[in-house]
């Protein structure tokens, strides 16, 4: 593997937790930027005077560039350097945030959303990879962890911060409030962390082989969406994945016939590195199932929307209270065990969830959903952990690029797979 170019590990292990804090602000805004703008949604549907079919793309346009530019993001942070990528992410999706506040109409909103997508690619992209190499490899695990904890913060707050937003200031103040918190990040990450170059010099981006997974992984998220409402057996929706299919196999060729490809598949050799981000597919996929749940808390058991946030907030608050005590654990013990048990209650717990009724009351809705916010907490930290250290140092961006792409790419398989069973 090859040695970072910028200064000694020593010099660059000094300025780890201001890393974490820089780093962990932007994961915070954007987690709760997406569970916020979630329960927004009725609310921006009356204001705007539109329709679900509409307003739903204020999500669904946000997501699909996240998701398609996700990795592009990545490549570029191994050529210039994960921090120059942070910091840019973080601009745009600041100033994404103030154009949405003060978009005049539906249509401006979901352009701005598109813009604020492309922030949020840029900074989920590398902010795995900051971690990764400020923090030494004997720490990566509670790192991690704690990056862990943060998302599951932000998942567990965020309906409560929406609705209490709305209520006092209106849905502007949605997309608004993410400044001051993007301003103080971005602060902190160009004062307090190092340049971060790592690789070779006179790298090239791979536009076509860029250009080619876009539309690859926009074919498969539209599919996913379009087949909740259209069924998956639509032909427009078996259009889309044949599509994605012929583009990933495009991809692929592409990819081993150019001199500096944006995904160097040699990457794969690696078997634990493979086995580890597929395992992370599989988890977010069966952690995309909970995503079904509001549904059933109001429209099977009845609850109201408020009862219902407060009993959605056992899965991240169960996945908050056990990241970073497993991230240590994996530190001292190897990821391997750690992320194993995680598996085993997630599917536990995925089993659990499958034998809900109208019935059930609440302390069994409780221990039903905790072992899935357990096992992730168990699972996510340690397998992250391994992924990255298994990473080529000139590949750190990549590697971080597609460890996110697996959570938002399970996260939107799992979710209509769920529905449609």
């Amino acid at each position: 593997m090859e040695k970072f170019s910028h200064a000694g590990a020593a010099g660059m292990y000094r300025h780890k937790w201001w890393a974490m804090a820089g780093v962990g602000l932007g994961v915070l805004m954007g987690t709760l930027d997406i569970s916020i703008v979630n329960i927004s949604l009725p609310t921006l549907e009356r204001e705007l005077n539109t329709h679900f079919a509409t307003i739903q793309w204020v999500v669904v346009a946000y997501i699909l560039v996240l998701t398609s530019l996700m990795l592009g993001a990545a490549r570029m942070g191994d050529i210039i350097g994960p921090k120059k990528v942070y910091l840019t992410g973080l601009t745009i999706f600041t100033l994404g945030s103030l154009l949405c506040g003060a978009a005049p109409g539906v249509e401006w909103l979901i352009g701005f959303r598109v813009f604020q997508g492309l922030g949020a690619a840029m900074t989920q992209a590398v902010g795995v990879a900051i971690i990764t190499m400020v923090f030494p490899p004997q720490e990566r695990g509670r790192a991690l962890g704690i990056i862990g904890g943060i998302i599951a913060f932000g998942l567990a707050a965020g309906p409560a911060m929406g609705g209490l937003i709305i209520g006092l200031a209106g849905w502007r103040w949605v997309f608004l409030v993410n400044i001051p918190v993007g301003f103080i990040a971005s602060f902190v990450i160009w004062k307090h962390v190092p340049a971060l170059k790592a690789g070779q010099a006179g790298q090239r981006f791979d536009i076509a082989g860029a250009l080619l997974l876009l539309v690859t992984l926009v074919c498969y998220a539209l599919a996913m969406t379009m087949g909740q409402r259209m069924g998956f057996a639509s032909p427009a929706v078996l259009g889309l994945l044949a599509a994605a299919v012929l583009g990933l196999f495009l991809f692929i060729f592409l990819e081993t016939h150019v001199h500096q490809p944006m995904i160097d598949l040699t990457i794969f050799r690696d078997s634990l590195f493979s086995m580890n981000l597929l395992m992370s597919f599989l988890a977010f996929i069966m952690n995309g199932g909970v995503l079904i749940l509001p549904f059933f808390l109001e429209l099977v058991m009845g609850y109201s929307t408020e009862k219902a946030g407060l009993f959605m907030m056992v899965g991240p608050v169960s996945m908050g209270l056990v990241s970073t005590w497993a991230g240590t654990l994996s530190d001292r013990h190897g990821s391997r065990l750690i992320s194993l048990l995680g598996v085993l209650a997630l599917v536990g717990g995925c089993v659990a969830v499958s034998t809900l009724h109208a019935g059930v009351s609440a302390l069994g809705y409780i221990l039903r959903i905790a072992p899935i916010g357990i096992g992730m907490g168990l699972f996510q930290a340690p397998n992250n952990s391994a992924v990255m250290g298994r990473a080529p140092k000139n590949r750190l961006g990549v590697a971080s690029g597609l460890l996110n792409l697996s959570r938002t790419m399970g996260n939107s398989t799992g979710f209509p797979l769920m529905g449609a069973l």
